[in-house]
């Protein structure tokens, strides 16, 4: 059998853990008991804040590397850090977030390692053989069991919005530095700009409401109104991979497989169908409503409230109907 304990890796962006980093504590809470105690390694640069927060999950220790050259996106240097924690810890099983960037790390680690790589999971379980993990094929129509043995460590990466981080507690955690070296190799991709949201915008991936426009809007000038609507009611707008590709909407605003994972208290969902590859990224949504003309729609069956009716009469009397309450200082 493998070493013991989890090491989960903590991306972050502008110092900031990301919150499919977070999540991966709510997998790891569940594995702990069988697994081990959990380390996290924190990476970013100027991600002290970050540290402390991770130290309040449910850890027994924090490994900190805060170097301006990992505050880059940047596969083989955040792989490298995994590789140096590695060393230390020893881990029987090594949590990775499933964003591009940690696709990519946890696949380079798991080549190097010469490990299985459990890819893209929505649920976990740890037996004294094995560790079994359930995953969405075929465009989440069906699911899969995968297992690898615990003769030897296993790296995993887990999707985003499958499991919730825990609540914190105190601060128990050890927070330690940890010195990376990077070899040249580790340095050739140059980072050359950073392609910022626009300012105001909430995050979609942490918003606690999401107002996401498909095809059904009609075109691009309908997302004004719909942004409008999203700044009212606190939250990020979002779009359907339809919108994205016809060039209506940028693509950091898809919500779908191809795209951003959410969990928000609140999913509005205007002129949108609900394809399979846009409903797998949001149906952890904790309330769903629905604004559509075709009653049939398969969104309409996830939902939790729908209005059926044409979203160009039914919008803008919302957003007056807010603007009225804001202006009343409801």
């Amino acid at each position: 059998m493998a070493g013991g304990g989890l090491l989960v890796v903590v991306e972050t962006a502008q110092g900031v853990a990301r919150p499919a980093a977070l999540e991966l504590f709510g997998a790891a809470s569940r594995a702990s008991a069988a697994v081990g105690p959990v380390t996290a390694l924190v990476v970013g640069h100027g991600v002290s804040g970050a540290a402390e927060q991770v130290a309040r999950l449910g850890v027994a220790r924090v490994l900190v590397v805060d170097e301006p050259v990992f505050a880059e996106p940047v596969a083989e240097r955040l792989a490298r850090a995994v590789q140096v924690a590695w060393e230390q810890v020893e881990p029987a099983l090594v949590l990775v977030p499933g964003t591009t960037l940690g696709r990519d790390t946890a696949a380079l680690v798991a080549a190097e390692r010469r490990v299985p790589h459990l890819v893209d999971i929505v649920a976990l379980e740890v037996t004294p053989e094995a560790f079994i993990a359930t995953r969405p094929v075929y465009q989440s129509k069906l699911v899969t069991t995968v297992r690898a043995g615990r003769e030897r460590a296993a790296v995993v990466t887990v999707r985003s919005g499958a499991f919730r981080p825990p609540e914190p507690g105190e601060a128990g955690a050890t927070i330690e530095p940890l010195a990376v070296g990077l070899e040249e190799r580790q340095q050739r991709v140059r980072v050359t700009r950073m392609v910022d949201k626009p300012r105001g915008q909430v995050d979609l991936e942490s918003a606690p409401v999401v107002v996401v426009g498909g095809r059904g809007i009609g075109g691009p000038e309908g997302f004004a109104q719909l942004a409008e609507l999203a700044e009212l009611l606190g939250g990020a707008l979002g779009c359907t991979r339809a919108v994205s590709d016809l060039g209506w909407r940028p693509h950091y605003e898809q919500i779908g497989q191809t795209g951003k994972q959410v969990r928000p208290k609140l999913y509005l969902g205007v002129g949108v169908s609900g394809a399979v590859q846009h409903t797998v990224a949001m149906q952890g949504s904790e309330t769903i409503v629905v604004i559509n003309r075709d009653p049939n729609a398969p969104l309409v069956k996830m939902a939790d409230l729908v209005v059926i009716g044409d979203w160009s009469e039914i919008v803008p009397r919302l957003i007056a109907r807010l603007r009225e309450r804001r202006g009343n200082g409801a």
